[in-house]
């Protein structure tokens, strides 16, 4: 039979004996742990992906946008008044003509008679010189028995022949004002032609002078474009005949080629843009199979600019704030403050410092700091696979 003591004792004792068995077995499974081998230690270093670092040779494109116009555009005049007795069928707006084709004719009788009479007046004039001539010759001959003081300019008749080719040139200007008034009674395009008014009609009576249509000229488009300050330093040397691509933006895209005519050589005031005029050959491609870029479409232009040395090209979400994260010889983050000489796309264009060869990180870690150690993606693998062989080795 117990006593209250022994129950007491038995109380304290139990909860002693537990402790100690639970210490003894820690002590027996840690050594246990200790005999299979070493204690493995965990890699905290973050994980980053990196890329060698090289330069290169960019050359610069540079953008702008423009409206495609005419080179220029004339005010059809008739230089004879007359009556309308044909025109083209193409002369329409929005008719497409050829150089040299007859636009509208008007009644020539006139101009023919006109032409006639100054013909036969040119006749009448060279043979009043042949006469003259002729009795200028005679009086040179009578002189030579004559004595010098009785032969004057007036008997060798020098004033009636120089009065006869006077009279010549005279009706020789006659004649070719005559040939001049008859060949505008045929007006011709003077240049491949867009046809944009026609103010005239069959027997239709226009004065010289009248204002009788309006053409563009469809041989050559001109485009001018801003280029902003910042893309202006990075403009070529030689801008006059460089290269450019032409692109209208639609449903459809349509890009031709085209060239840098020149520079206008001033600053707009409001936008203190420079300005600069690209030329397409044969816009409506009368004489080419291209596609047409019809007056009034609005083009993205991209021309050439100069070309930049021993550059790094970098996507943009790897440069902030004009710093670029890199990993040196120890595996340690390092931030370096690089220039951006120009942005293209997505990407930054740095000029200074970075070195050739050296470790960009292409994936940060979530909070980067320099000095931070991390691991090479890809590099971790081939160390762990290593440590595998070794193991085996030892096994």
């Amino acid at each position: 039979m117990h006593t209250p003591m022994n129950k007491i004792w038995i109380k304290i004792t139990l909860p002693l004996a537990a402790i100690a068995v639970g210490i003894i077995g820690f002590m027996a499974i840690n050594a246990t742990a200790s005999d299979k081998g070493d204690k493995v230690e965990v890699d905290s270093r973050p994980t980053v992906k990196v890329e060698a670092l090289s330069t290169e040779d960019y050359q610069v494109l540079i953008n702008s946008y423009g409206e495609v116009k005419p080179l220029e555009s004339t005010k059809l005049a008739a230089l004879v008044g007359g009556e309308v007795v044909q025109w083209h069928e193409d002369f329409v707006p929005g008719g497409l003509v050829k150089r040299g084709t007859l636009l509208f004719s008007i009644d020539k009788q006139q101009y023919q008679a006109a032409l006639l009479q100054a013909e036969a007046s040119l006749s009448q004039a060279q043979a009043l010189l042949v006469e003259e001539r002729a009795r200028a010759e005679v009086a040179k001959r009578e002189a030579k028995s004559m004595p010098s003081t009785q032969v004057t300019d007036l008997y060798l008749r020098k004033p009636q022949v120089m009065s006869a080719e006077a009279a010549v040139k005279s009706a020789e200007a006659q004649l070719k004002i005559a040939q001049r008034d008859l060949a505008y009674t045929d007006v011709r395009a003077p240049y491949d032609a867009l046809v944009i008014s026609r103010n005239l009609g069959l027997g239709q009576y226009v004065h010289q002078g009248n204002e009788v249509g309006e053409l563009y000229n469809v041989e050559t488009a001109e485009i001018n474009l801003p280029i902003a300050g910042f893309d202006a330093m990075f403009l070529p040397a030689e801008l006059a005949g460089s290269q450019a691509q032409i692109t209208s933006r639609g449903a459809v895209s349509l890009t031709r080629s085209g060239t840098i005519e020149r520079d206008l050589g001033i600053i707009d005031q409001g936008t203190r843009m420079s300005q600069v005029v690209a030329r397409i050959r044969d816009p409506y491609s009368l004489n080419t199979d291209a596609p047409a870029f019809k007056f009034g479409t609005y083009v993205e232009v991209t021309l050439k600019g100069a070309t930049l040395e021993d550059i790094f090209r970098l996507p943009q979400d790897l440069v902030t704030n004009r710093k670029v994260w890199v990993v040196n010889k120890d595996n340690e983050l390092e931030s370096r403050t690089v220039k951006v000489l120009r942005e293209e796309a997505e990407y930054f264009l740095i000029g200074n410092g970075l070195n050739e060869g050296e470790r960009v990180v292409m994936t940060l870690p979530e909070y980067p700091q320099n000095g931070m150690k991390v691991k090479i993606a890809g590099e971790q693998d081939k160390t762990s696979a290593d440590s595998a062989l070794v193991a085996q080795a030892n096994e």
